[in-house]
């Protein structure tokens, strides 16, 4: 046997009994996926981690608490044994032959009549990779063939242009902070899919050189007639191309729905009658700041963040930000887009309460190779961003968090444990 390679199968086992030898680490790996497969799980083990034990007190699986017995593997249609016990995992490898059960031994695969395959997906497609006897069934080596292919089918460098899976509507996708490799792995998977894309100025840019020639690409921060017309603009390009048949991606950066008008978009899309598909990003709220060695929560210096746009002054009476009650928090404060109003903002807490020498630290171009962090406080911030020409876009940090880390001198009270 052990000189022919195994024969690939997908099996069926909704509803079906699989019986499990051994509730260790073997068994924990194993039991979320024969559960997602709908499998009438049994397992037999005397004990249990408590990952397993959990599966158990769900319902997800039966448990019978003793070793296993002659028996146990009545009525199986496969069976999984990695117990501790090799007499035992030799006694029940024998029954399983003996009814035709097919058997996978963790701990000894020449023995077994099954292996387990390296598995990932993507999108509805379930990649199992096997090697042969020749290449010594390394696991490692199987698990590297496996992502290298999960990953290609992800990103769409494994489909070919005319064969690419193409899905007429829209996706608002939060490209993240900034650093191409911060994407969510669904948005870069429909990046790759589009026919359109549609980016912002903040988006990972990098990621557009990637896109195949026939891709049009809409730079957002170029459509004229100023930024309410822009928004209108961009609208009416989401749906032009959708009604089309094509797939649009609307690439924003960080998250669509954090300052990002993404629910404008959204509502567009809708009473239009296009199909959207919302992809959540990584928010410059938090790592920005995070790149930059700052915590926005830190155990025994702040409990809560809050986030605000400062792209309206204090005093202006379009402003939907209760100021003085941000100056009376004791936790973070995080600006997005208030580099040019940071005077503003920093003179209002500081006249309702918030002491000037709180820490304020500046990170522009966050997550980027163009990245610099510039501290300053609260009575020397607006100062300190003209000396230091501080541009946009930068994340304003208000907050002791600052002086957390590397670059700071801020130590944790100790907290109660309760």
């Amino acid at each position: 046997m052990a000189e022919h390679p195994a024969y690939p199968v997908g099996l069926r086992l909704a509803g079906r009994r699989v019986v499990v030898l051994g509730g260790g680490q073997v068994a924990q790996r194993r039991l979320p996926a024969l559960i997602a497969a709908g499998a009438d799980v049994r397992l037999v083990s005397p004990s249990a981690t408590p990952s397993v034990e959990a599966m158990a007190d769900a319902g997800e699986i039966s448990w019978t608490r003793r070793p296993y017995e002659d028996g146990d593997l009545a009525d199986a249609w496969y069976a999984l044994i990695a117990t501790g016990d090799v007499e035992a995992n030799a006694r029940a490898s024998a029954e399983a032959e003996a009814h035709r059960v097919w058997c996978v031994r963790a701990d000894d695969a020449d023995a077994a009549t099954a292996w387990t395959p390296a598995t990932g997906h993507s999108e509805g497609v379930t990649v199992a990779v096997l090697t042969t006897r020749a290449q010594g069934r390394d696991p490692r080596h199987t698990a590297a063939i496996r992502d290298a292919v999960v990953e290609g089918l992800r990103d769409g460098t494994l489909v070919a242009p005319h064969h690419r899976t193409r899905t007429p509507g829209v996706a608002l996708v939060g490209g993240g902070p900034g650093d191409p490799d911060l994407i969510t792995v669904r948005g870069r998977r429909l990046l790759a899919e589009a026919d359109v894309v549609i980016a912002d100025r903040l988006g990972p840019r990098d990621l557009l050189a990637e896109l195949p020639p026939h891709v049009e690409v809409i730079d957002a921060a170029k459509i004229p007639y100023g930024r309410y017309m822009a928004q209108e603009a961009i609208n009416n390009a989401l749906i032009e191309h959708a009604k089309q048949g094509k797939s649009v991606v609307r690439l924003k950066g960080g998250d669509p729905f954090v300052f990002g008008r993404g629910m404008e978009e959204a509502q567009a899309l809708a009473e239009a009658g296009i199909a959207c598909t919302v992809v959540p990003g990584i928010s410059s709220s938090i790592s920005v700041p995070g790149a930059a060695g700052i915590p926005v929560t830190h155990r025994g210096v702040a409990h809560e963040f809050t986030v605000v746009s400062g792209h309206v002054a204090p005093d202006d009476a379009r402003s939907l930000v209760d100021w003085p009650a941000l100056a009376k928090l004791r936790g973070t404060l995080v600006v997005l887009m208030g580099v040019d109003k940071i005077g503003a903002i920093a003179r209002t807490l500081m006249d309702h309460g918030r002491p000037g020498g709180t820490p304020v630290a500046l990170v522009q171009e966050g997550t980027t190779a163009a990245q610099r962090r510039v501290d300053a406080t609260l009575a020397t911030v607006a100062d300190t961003v003209r000396a230091e020409d501080v541009r946009p876009p930068a994340v304003i940090v208000i907050g002791d968090v600052v002086e957390v880390g590397p670059r700071g001198s801020a130590q944790a009270a100790p907290e109660s444990s309760e």
